[in-house]
């Protein structure tokens, strides 16, 4: 049974990989950004954020790679970002200000009028 525990741990760690990558790619577009900071982020930060997603959405695939054999890791990864395009979807439609936690990083200026 204690061997389980630390596959658990990792196929939990894909699954947030997942949730972060899928987050940080809906950041990094100018209309999801605008949902969110009320205001578009800077061609760099943007980038950044979309190399971000793709890091984490790398790490997710290699750490179900270290749980199970190629195949079922694939599957596992599918349905992780599968899972986590959903949640990012839900949230940006229902409480998009709520995806400021992924990146506390960004700071967008807003003009004041």
């Amino acid at each position: 049974m204690h061997e389980s525990i630390p596959a658990a741990v990792i196929s939990l760690a894909a699954l947030l990989a997942s949730v972060a990558g899928m987050g940080w790619l809906a950041l990094s577009m100018p209309v999801h950004a605008q949902q969110v900071w009320g205001a578009a982020l800077s061609a760099g930060m943007g980038r950044a954020l979309r190399v971000a997603g793709i890091l984490a959405l790398v790490a997710a695939l290699a750490l179900c790679l270290a749980v199970d054999h190629a195949t079922m890791a694939c599957l596992v990864w599918m349905m992780g970002m599968t899972a986590g395009a959903v949640s990012v979807a839900m949230t940006l439609a229902w409480q998009p200000r709520w995806l400021r936690w992924l990146a506390p990083w960004v700071r967008v200026r807003t003009t004041g009028r």
